[in-house]
């Protein structure tokens, strides 16, 4: 499914109306239609319930006047109020406006106190509020009128449907500028938006629906729309069944290299995700002093001693050569958990990405060792796999976290195709961004996941896949089946959830995956 900015979403209705003859008030028709369905389903019932519509001056007002039509020929009660005086509504909102009128439902405006007074008596006994305010094209500072409704909204505590996206949501960066409503359900026309999955817009937005409201699917999956949904549907398509014949060779070799001394924990993580992921052998190369811990533990990983120049860190030439030469072996290299961020280790991090010439990822401290060159990875002879969290991506652009989180899917986009990486930025929705343009965010993953270890997993997991399938795919599957790994784990362990617990369910995430394979 794709994912629409607001640009984009405003362009289908017009395409939809131009092309296909699809008039502006019929899509009001039908999306005011679906809303009396949702709110039906978010009440169970809504026959003999009082319902408050909040209708703004636009086409999201317009829904919203549709669906208290629709709503109350289904025996609900309904009382409409009005952001704006009747005589601005814009054209479609207007027709709706007069048939509600017609029908005699309550309408109030909110202008004198004693309007205010009605809407907040209103809200305490209603036993839902339909959200028409303002849609998807808010941008910058609310009205003062607008502002001070949502609040009252929200104060209310009351069972809450939104049309198209909470309003005082950006739908385009999931940004609130002071307030917004905060939604039980959220209903949107069309397309899924940008807004309604990255943060605070994804903790306004509640249940998600997603409602074609009888837009041409043409124009709803056109090439133009570069944003999509990565789910189950998508993932089955990526990662091919495995034949009988197989053998581990077929399966990847995968070459990690990570872990340092007192960070050894990354290391075991990382390589043994790769494993669970499917990989057929697995070599973890770590500094020599720290072997016999890694060795004794990892029963089915072969941990290969590197030569250090110092203790407990891995640097110098002959460190290099070795890598190099492991490298050679494998079909893919994954470099960075637990390495840390000394001077001579940065260092041979850099050198090796420069002369490696296989399927490179890189997380944690190979990602902190370009910070202060970036532009050094669009000179790579590989195009790498960066897995950072949100500070680590700041880092690597220069940039503060709120800076990067104002515009996330502009500036890793741009980032992704300047240094000519695929980056998998980790955050409360993960996005998996490629040099064309082309970005995957995630439908998987939850508040557990936020513990140490979570990424060690998340980059052995990719690392795992990337024989299995395409490497350049390998992001997108191992971003769902680590997600969907962690959902398995918080089913049980709840905030209590350990990176492991995510590694140790990836097997379970897999074999599902495979089960709807062969049930397609």
């Amino acid at each position: 499914m794709k994912i629409a900015i607001s640009d984009e979403m405003r362009n289908i209705d017009r395409l939809a109306a131009e092309e296909y003859g699809l008039p502006e008030l019929l899509l009001m028709e039908s999306a005011g239609h679906r809303t009396a369905q949702a709110m039906e389903h978010l009440l169970g019932t809504t026959a003999g319930k009082t319902i408050c519509v909040l209708a703004g001056s636009g086409n999201n007002g317009g829904d919203a006047l549709a669906a208290a039509r629709y709503l109350s020929n289904m025996g609900a009660k309904i009382k409409i109020f009005l952001t704006c005086e009747p005589a601005h509504l814009k054209t479609a909102a207007a027709r709706m406006k007069k048939i509600t009128d017609k029908m005699g439902l309550e309408v109030h405006a909110l202008e004198e106190d004693r309007d205010w007074n009605r809407l907040h008596l209103a809200l305490k006994f209603t036993d839902a509020v339909l959200d028409g305010i303002l849609g998807t094209g808010i941008k910058g500072e609310l009205k003062k009128k607008v502002l001070r409704l949502i609040e009252e909204v929200n104060e209310a505590g009351r069972k809450v449907l939104s049309i198209d996206i909470p309003s005082g949501v950006d739908a385009d960066t999931g940004r609130i500028s002071t307030v917004a409503v905060m939604a039980d359900m959220t209903l949107t026309l069309g397309l899924p938006k940008v807004g309604h999955l990255l943060s605070p817009g994804a903790d306004m937005t509640g249940q998600l629906i997603v409602d074609d409201i009888g837009i041409p699917q043409p124009l709803l999956q056109s090439d133009k729309i570069q944003q999509t949904l990565l789910d189950d549907k998508l993932v089955r398509t990526l990662l091919p069944m495995r034949s009988k014949s197989v053998h581990k060779g077929d399966c990847g070799r995968i070459l990690v290299v990570a872990g340092s001394l007192g960070m050894t924990g990354a290391a075991a993580l990382a390589a043994t995700a790769a494993l669970r992921a499917g990989a057929g052998v697995v070599t973890l190369a770590v500094p020599a002093s720290v072997q016999p811990v890694l060795a004794g533990q990892l029963l089915e990983v072969m941990v290969q001693p590197v030569e250090e120049s110092r203790e407990g860190i891995l640097s110098g030439e002959k460190a290099l050569s070795c890598l190099l030469r492991l490298a050679q072996h494998c079909d893919a290299v994954l470099i960075g958990p637990g390495l840390g961020r000394a001077m001579e280790t940065q260092e041979l991090i850099r050198m090796f990405a420069a002369k490696v010439n296989k399927p490179l990822i890189m997380d944690a401290d190979a990602i902190f060792a370009f910070n202060s060159q970036p532009d050094e990875l669009s000179k790579l002879p590989q195009v790498p796999v960066l897995t950072p969290h949100l500070g680590e991506m700041a880092g690597i652009l220069g940039v503060s976290v709120p800076e990067l989180r104002e515009s996330l899917l502009p500036i890793v986009r741009e980032a992704a195709a300047e240094y000519q990486c695929i980056f998998v930025v980790k955050s409360e929705c993960t996005l998996v961004a490629y040099p064309d343009g082309m970005t995957f965010f995630s439908s998987v993953g939850n508040p557990g996941m936020a513990t140490a270890g979570s990424g060690d997993v998340l980059a052995g997991t990719i690392a795992g896949l990337m024989k299995q399938t395409e490497s350049g795919l390998a992001p997108l599957a191992g971003v769902y089946l680590h997600g969907r790994a962690g959902d398995i784990a918080y089913n049980e362990k709840g905030e209590s959830l350990l990176a492991g617990d995510i590694r140790e369910n990836l097997a379970a995430a897999l074999k599902e995956l495979r089960q709807k394979q062969m049930n397609a």
